[in-house]
């Protein structure tokens, strides 16, 4: 059981800036394998053992649905920052028959089959990036997050959803605060407003003018009540928000981090070039080291739950956060290495894309995008390197995206 000292010792604060994301994990991770923490005000448990969370992110008795399953909510949490984060309606917040009817709607879309018929649109998009970058004038540096690694994943899920290039910039802005931890409450509130209209903005749209896309089907869904149970209206617009949001945030952070990781490491890259390692090496070592997502709001018990091995007890209603990122880096996983960057090691095992019937529908999509964005791009610029030195990259302001601010690159140095 707890131990009542386990009870007694104050809650780990989770830093809203993000400033440290090793130092929090390793913090994290010297607390035991589930330890309090601090999010924002509210309290959780956050679990760091990788094996305890896999088995509670497989367990049934672990819930996502606030309004069912949180005591706190939504009397207690309305001023809290993150309470869009647990109170949308869509398969991410959704439990049992509820969220299977959901993701039911949404899955086939990111289908294998699917996603390989996308790969010519990628490319095309991708060449696209990589000229207008090539535009900018020697010696000039060019920020790779805002100009490509942003930009590609927004284009391919905008082209999957049928999104109108003038709705873009809109979405990249409120879907970039949604994941910052440092907004105030009332900062928050406003995002949200600004989302929700633009998501109503776009379905009025795609009503007046549907597509081949999966926001109409969507629509379709919901108007006519078919493709097994239909959809709401507040559930239409909140799952247009999670398959923008999931399939813009998380991949924009991936290749940041590939990119970053590459030209830190620059003995890896030469072993690509040599065909020792592969860009999918690459693409699954960062995931692993760098979790696009480190942390994960809420889970809540639906009843208590005793841990094996006397780890614990969790109490029915106690909010749970999965701490992807301390997992991923545990040493009971990954040895003395878990905290280095080696897409040589032949075990990347990573719950990134988490794990159980929420794991993510889009994982395929962003590997595909993250492989072919590093693939194409150093093909193109074979000496690129940081503009500025490694330690001067700043976090983004956020324990819930793992990224940076901007990420400056020379392309061709040797021009300089």
């Amino acid at each position: 059981m707890i131990t009542t000292q386990q009870h007694a010792a104050p809650a780990l604060v989770l830093d809203p800036t993000g400033s440290d994301r090793q130092g929090e994990d390793a913090a994290l991770r010297a607390r035991g394998p589930l330890t309090r923490v601090n999010v924002l005000g509210e309290q959780a448990w956050a679990i760091t053992d990788p094996k305890l969370l896999k088995a509670l992110l497989m367990d049934a008795r672990i819930s996502k649905d606030a309004h069912r399953h949180w005591p706190r909510f939504p009397t207690h949490t309305q001023e809290w920052p993150l309470a869009l984060w647990v109170g949308v309606r869509n398969m991410f917040t959704a439990h049992g028959d509820n969220h299977r009817r959901l993701r039911r709607l949404v899955a086939p879309a990111f289908a294998g089959r699917r996603m390989t018929a996308l790969t010519p649109r990628i490319e095309q998009i991708t060449r696209e990036l990589l000229t207008s970058i090539d535009r900018a004038a020697p010696g000039t540096p060019v920020d790779l997050r805002e100009r490509y690694a942003a930009v590609l994943p927004i284009r391919v899920i905008g082209h999957l959803m049928g999104l109108p290039d003038n709705h873009i910039p809109d979405f990249r802005r409120t879907v970039d605060s949604v994941f910052d931890t440092t907004l105030t409450t009332d900062q928050a509130a406003a995002n949200t407003q600004d989302l929700y209209a633009i998501l109503t903005r776009l379905v009025t749209t795609k009503r007046a003018e549907p597509g081949d896309d999966l926001t109409t089907r969507l629509i379709q869904a919901r108007d006519t009540d078919g493709l097994g149970g239909g959809l709401t209206e507040q559930e239409l617009l909140d799952t247009l928000l999670l398959v923008i949001s999931a399939g813009y945030e998380t991949t924009v952070n991936l290749i940041d981090q590939a990119i970053t990781a590459l030209l830190t490491h620059p003995q890896h890259l030469a072993a690509i070039r040599t065909g020792a390692l592969s860009w999918d090496d690459i693409v699954e070592e960062t995931l692993r080291w760098k979790a696009p997502v480190p942390l994960l709001p809420m889970r809540y018990a639906t009843t208590d739950i005793v841990l094996p091995k006397s780890q614990g007890i969790i109490r029915k209603g106690d909010a749970v956060i999965a701490a992807y990122s301390a997992a991923n880096t545990h040493p009971a996983l990954h040895g003395r290495t878990a905290d280095r960057f080696d897409p040589a090691r032949p075990d990347k095992a990573h719950l990134s894309f988490g794990h159980g019937v929420h794991a993510c529908v889009g994982a395929t999509l962003a590997r595909l995008e993250a492989t072919t964005a590093l693939r194409m791009l150093f093909a193109r610029f074979p000496h690129l390197t940081l503009a500025i030195h490694a330690t001067q990259l700043t976090p983004l302001p956020s324990f819930l995206s793992h990224g940076h601010r901007t990420l400056p690159v020379l392309l061709r140095p040797e021009a300089v």
